[in-house]
């Protein structure tokens, strides 16, 4: 009888897939609980950014909305902080939520806090990383006995997208905590509101924390199919 190959470590990358799935179905729900709930101020989220932006003297930083939903970042090497269409117009809890996130990155990059320019110097080479990764860990097995050290480079290079993963908690986490206490001390949000907003953040962090687990799980799996060359 047949019985097909089945790699038992891939139930690894089906975790981190129903983890990262969960969380992004939490931090949807959330939002769009929050989403129905207006400010009693009266502010829309682009105002909201704006205030907190000239609050903290940053005067070359600018607000633009951009397509998608939920797609808001902020780019150090731009100096632009994007909102998306969903949030920029909207004077709901959530978004206003977070617009102060978005605008807790702008201040990080302004006081230089360390994580966030870790992270930025990280981007090239992780990206490097990953596009180098697999092809190395893939030549060095099938040529394991003239070139063993390739399966070792590759997955260490692999491995850097699980840094990148960790060296962003502090940095996420950092900005939404520099966001409610810059809500509160403007206040810009009610105390109720300023809850709602600390619910729809902790939600979007956890969407980090996923991924960061997702990334382990993948280097993981990845060093027990081929680690074991790197012993044999």
């Amino acid at each position: 009888m047949f019985y097909p190959f089945f790699d038992s470590t891939y139930i690894l990358v089906i975790i981190g897939m129903l983890i990262s799935m969960l969380a992004s179905s939490y931090v949807n729900s959330t939002y769009r609980k929050f989403d129905k709930v207006m400010n009693r101020k009266g502010y829309t989220a682009t105002d909201v950014a704006r205030l907190i932006l000239q609050d903290s003297g940053i005067h070359n930083v600018g607000v633009q909305q951009i397509s998608g939903d939920l797609t808001d970042n902020y780019n150090s090497s731009t100096k632009v902080l994007s909102l998306s269409q969903t949030v920029a117009d909207s004077r709901s809890v959530a978004a206003i939520g977070v617009a102060a996130h978005e605008c807790g990155h702008a201040v990080q990059d302004q006081k230089h806090y360390a994580p966030l320019k870790l992270r930025i110097a990280l981007v090239p080479v992780v990206n490097f990383g990953a596009k180098i990764s697999i092809p190395l860990i893939l030549i060095g097995a099938i040529f394991f006995s003239t070139t063993p050290a390739l399966v070792t480079i590759g997955l260490w290079c692999f491995a850097l997208t699980f840094l990148f993963q960790v060296v962003t908690l502090p940095v996420e986490f950092n900005a939404s905590k520099r966001a409610l206490a810059i809500l509160s001390d403007n206040h810009i949000l009610d105390d109720d509101e300023l809850a709602m907003a600390r619910k729809v953040l902790i939600a979007a962090a956890l969407t980090y924390v996923a991924a960061a687990v997702a990334s382990l799980l993948q280097v993981l799996r990845l060093f027990l199919l081929f680690g074991n060359n790197n012993r044999n």
